[in-house]
């Protein structure tokens, strides 16, 4: 592996950097145990961040460690993506042969996107989730290669990278979170002005406690003399020179380098400081055939191959030969380590001689390397030659030439899914299409569209001729927009949008217009407030009627898919079924099965269950046919949602898992991972299996900062709180759920509102447990969010059945007990889960309203045992037998209790299983399980539920004498305090409860199970 550790410094002693060298190699041994590491160096140019990275190189490979380095081009920025990965993954593979293709197994036609050597690239959709699969596959390559090896990527020049480049490393740094990996980048801080695109980027990776950002100052002047010492062989260089040389250099460890050799050489630098002349002074000393192969190759971009130098200079080979000797050995230029070609051996060197030519003498030079590529493409590597090309013609200054090659390029990018580069591209093109002739417009072809919806043009069918093919300057917006949202730049999706609308007449191409119309309501869906639906409703007007496309099948698939999300209605199922016949009709696969998932989703909501279901999975399997892997995730995730949804849990953890893997096989986890990791959990906590929810929820609790649908991740963790027991936890995964929603959709408020409500009655907060259940409910719920209103309306009720005889919370019941009704008459009762919740919320209702039989919870019971599902039947067993032991029942009592504690062991409960130890004691009932015993020893050390209430110690235990009856006298005994003592804790205890009296005081004591080891016989409603 030594021989990939380049060495391109003149000096022979590696001088200072004693600091870095050390925090570098601890990053190092962090990583050996299995802890990633990321390392930022910056310093100016010259300052010695190559020559500190190649130290660490060699020191890492003699540890043992694999080591790959690329770097970043002044061409990336044009629109060649990937540049410095592309370069450490080739040399890897050089290193590694089989073992790369090993560890790429199965994956290797997708990673040919990243590097050609594996292979022809796999035809997949290009769409907005391509990027995320090359993403995951390439980390997924990179964990497999530091299995039992400790990698190290080094990135140099990170200022010149490109947009996806620097993406994929933040997604590396973020996700590679076991593997022995170290990544290290250098960048200048010197070219970083205040809008360069590095410089949030490099703020955003200092956040993460895995990336260490280090600064290089320049030499002292005792390390000046140490380089000099090395440079110049001696143990005592001149001390004028040495001074003279610190002076000039300033502590630049290459600047001293430049001034070391210029003396040594006899090069006159004169008495110019001018940066510029010191780095030109050793080019001009060359001869004069060296110095134009210089100039060239300084134009030909970061690195030139032998061959396109040969053919754009056209010297005789031994002359072309001798030049290129003489630049070497002036350590002027170096051999690329790539290839058959050359480099310059510091970045400055280029710069300048850029700087030095002349305006006309750039353009010249550059239309002369066009000229010898397009002569001899193979000159060149093929995933190079698109963006090269297209910067060539396009310094050149020839339009012509250069849009064509500009969108040739674009397409490259996004057949790599480097869409910010064809952004880049296209947005050239749009800046050179007005400069171009019109006969080489004319002659320009339509291309194929990354929407399938897009209508090439506005022509009935079948009567198209050749002026429909060629390309407009609407359709280059058009791939703009679509480039923009998959780069993730909605500004820029916009003014493209806003462009196109002024460019297409609606008058005379309406599909068209529509199709913008339609991009614009994706752009603000979730910006303006209005979720898009003025946007989609104009499109919509646009195609009405019109003849059938894939513009218009999509328009109205959107309108229905919107309506699922917020509040469906029947009407949206026609509009479901109408899109799919439509796209259907003309061919739209991708928008067919679309509308079809939406579909079938309605008419679940809509009770017509099995054929939604059906629906869903005919979706499925079309969607792996067509292997559109955003398709296929979405509908195998909304298949498993609706089946927990419906009480089929066992089902639906099935179909989740089947999802999970799927999700992992296309690339897509760090995408739809979220969402697919709760569809597992929340079934998985429904059956009770809470170690492997918890566990899946675990492995997800660092999402890169773009994943969605982590507020519905944090929801679950609150539950698993609230099922331990831990008020506080559940409340903080709470607040980081409600924070993290992105809209204000039923089915990400409903369960925060649920969880919130039960938070809060869980804690005595009844007055906010009423709030939330208002808040949520005031209105009635949508159709097909029955799921999250039910249990909603059973919990709120339930608080409000707890709370009777708090005088804080009786005034106003009434109203609510109505509002629940008029909330909950509307809501399906189609299938058997939301059956037994109805009809446990009729029984929670008589609890409420002080009316509590054993009759009004044995119909719900019914229903929830053939369920199969833990919850609610065991809050509902436990309720049945406070009822039961009310009225003198005890025996029966004693059984549902029983099987109550058994529910809920299933489940693990643990607030649940210690209610029903508590009730166990309080009513002298029998409850074998070992589970309960716990939850009874647990409860005696618990947190006091007393301190909701605001009372002090030892007010608790005079509210505990005064629930058994005792009078002031008696307390004042029992705690050795006078009588007068307990009439003020009395008399504090009835204000702080707002009650009336000391029985009303005792009633709120019972009715909150306060102290449940003094054998009090009352029980349920009193």
């Amino acid at each position: 592996m030594l021989g990939d550790v380049e060495h391109l410094s003149v000096s022979p002693v590696f001088v200072g950097r004693s600091r870095e060298s050390a925090v570098l190699a601890e990053a190092l041994g962090r990583a050996d145990t299995g802890l990633p590491q990321a390392l930022l160096i910056g310093g100016e140019a010259g300052v010695g961040k190559t020559r500190l990275l190649e130290e660490f190189l060699t020191s890492a490979c003699a540890a043992g460690a694999v080591t790959a380095t690329g770097g970043c081009l002044e061409v990336g920025a044009e629109g060649l993506p990937y540049a410095p990965l592309v370069t450490a993954l080739r040399r890897l593979h050089r290193a590694l042969g089989s073992e790369l293709e090993q560890a790429a197994d199965g994956h290797e036609s997708r990673l040919a996107r990243l590097l050609p050597d594996f292979g022809e690239a796999a035809p997949e959709a290009n769409d907005e989730y391509g990027r995320a699969r090359l993403f995951e596959h390439t980390a997924r390559l990179f964990e497999r290669l530091a299995a039992d090896r400790t990698l190290v990527l080094a990135v140099e020049d990170l200022h010149w990278s490109d947009r996806s480049t620097r993406e994929l490393l933040a997604y590396l740094i973020r996700t590679l979170h076991r593997a022995r990996v170290v990544v290290v980048a250098t960048y200048r801080t010197d070219d970083l002005h205040r809008r360069h695109p590095v410089r949030p980027f490099l703020a955003e990776l200092e956040r993460m406690r895995t990336v260490q950002r280090l600064e290089l100052p320049r030499l002292a002047r005792a390390e000046v003399e140490q380089q000099l010492a090395g440079i110049l062989g001696t143990a005592a260089p001149d001390r004028e020179l040495v001074s003279r040389i610190y002076r000039r250099s300033e502590g630049n460890p290459f600047f001293v380098e430049e001034l070391a050799c210029c003396a040594t050489e006899g090069c006159d630098v004169g008495l110019s400081e001018s940066l510029r002349d010191i780095l030109l002074v050793r080019v001009e000393a060359l001869p004069e055939r060296a110095q134009t192969v210089v100039r060239v190759a300084a134009e030909g971009g970061s690195s030139v191959e032998y061959g396109l130098l040969a053919a754009v200079l056209a010297l005789p080979e031994d002359d072309l030969i001798e030049a290129l000797r003489a630049a070497v050995g002036a350590n002027i230029l170096v051999p690329d380590p790539e290839g058959e070609g050359y480099r310059f051996r510091h970045a400055l060197v280029r710069e300048a001689v850029v700087d030095d030519l002349l305006p006309g003498e750039r353009s010249r030079i550059n239309r002369r390397y066009a000229d010898a590529l397009e002569a001899d493409p193979a000159l060149v590597r093929c995933d190079v030659r698109a963006a090269r090309l297209a910067s060539y013609w396009y310094h050149a200054h020839d339009p012509a030439r250069a849009l064509p090659a500009v969108l040739h390029a674009g397409r490259e990018a996004r057949r790599r899914n480097a869409f910010a580069e064809q952004l880049r591209m296209l947005e050239r093109a749009l800046e050179l299409w007005d400069d171009v002739p019109d006969q080489v417009l004319l002659g320009l072809r339509a291309y194929d569209y990354a929407d399938e919806s897009y209508p090439p043009c506005s022509c009935d069918p079948g009567t198209c001729d050749d002026d429909c093919e060629r390309l407009r300057f609407a359709d280059v917006l058009a791939e703009a927009t679509v480039a923009a949202r998959r780069a993730g730049d909605r500004d820029r999706g916009l003014r493209f949008i806003k462009m196109a609308l002024r460019q297409v007449d609606e008058r005379t191409d309406p599909h068209r217009a529509a199709w913008f119309w339609l991009q614009r309501g994706r752009a603000v869906r979730y910006y303006n407030g209005t979720f898009g639906r003025p946007e989609l409703e104009h499109a919509r007007a646009l195609v009405e009627g019109g003849r059938a496309t894939a513009v218009q099948a999509d328009v109205l698939s959107r309108i229905a898919a919107d309506g699922m999300l917020t509040c469906p209605t029947r009407t949206h199922i026609e509009v479901a079924e109408g899109a799919a016949a439509i796209a259907r009709e003309v061919g739209a696969r991708t928008v067919e099965l679309h509308a079809l998932l939406t579909l079938g989703t309605l008419r679940c909501d809509f009770g017509e269950t099995e054929a939604g279901l059906a629906g869903l999975r005919e979706v499925c399997a079309g969607a792996a046919e067509l292997d559109d892997p955003d398709l296929h995730c979405r509908a195998v995730n909304n298949l498993a949602s609706l089946l927990e949804q419906l009480g089929r849990s066992e089902e639906a953890v099935q179909v989740a898992r089947e999802g999970l893997e799927l999700s992992r096989r296309y690339g897509m986890i760090r995408y739809n991972g979220a969402m697919m990791t709760g569809n597992l959990a929340e079934p998985l906590i429904s059956l009770g299996h809470h170690e492997e929810a918890a566990r899946l929820l675990a492995e997800t609790d660092d999402p890169p900062a773009d994943t969605v649908n982590d507020d519905f991740l944090e929801r679950l963790r609150g539950e698993l709180a609230l099922l331990r027991d831990d008020p506080a936890e559940a409340g903080r995964h709470l607040v980081g759920a409600r924070n993290r929603a992105n809209t204000a959709q039923p089915q990400k408020l409903l369960p925060a509102a649920d969880l919130a409500l039960r938070l809060a009655a869980r804690t005595g907060r009844f007055a906010d447990a009423r709030a939330e259940l208002l808040a949520a409910a005031g209105d009635g719920f949508p159709v097909g969010f029955e799921q999250y209103a039910w249990p909603l309306l059973v919990h709120g009720v339930a608080a409000e059945a707890d709370s009777r005889g708090l005088p804080a919370a009786d005034p106003g019941r009434a109203e609510v007990l109505a509002q629940v009704r008029a909330a909950a008459a509307p809501l399906s009762r189609a299938v058997p889960l939301y059956q037994g919740w109805a009809l446990l919320l009729d029984a929670e209702l008589a609890r409420a309203e002080g009316r509590d039989t054993p009759d009004n919870w044995l119909p719900a019971l019914e229903v929830l045992r053939s369920i199969g599902r833990p919850y609610p039947l065991a809050s509902a067993l436990l309720r049945a037998a406070e009822a039961h032991a009310a009225a003198g029942a005890r025996e029966e009592a004693g059984a549902l209790l029983r099987e109550a504690e058994a529910v809920g062991r299933i489940r693990d409960d643990v607030r649940l299983l210690r209610e029903v130890a508590l009730f166990a004691e309080r009513a002298r009932l029998a409850v074998d399980g070992g589970a309960t015993r716990l939850a009874a020893a647990a409860a005696r050390t618990a947190e006091d539920p007393v301190a909701a209430l605001g009372l002090t110690a030892r007010e608790r235990d005079v509210l505990r004498l005064l629930a058994l009856g005792r009078t002031n006298r008696q307390i004042a005994e029992e705690l050795y305090i006078s009588p007068k003592t307990a009439s003020v804790h009395v008399s504090n205890i009835l204000a702080k409860l707002g009650v009336g009296g000391r029985g009303e005081a005792a009633a709120v004591a019972h009715r909150m199970r306060l102290f449940p080891g003094d054998g009090v016989a009352v029980v349920g409603g009193v």
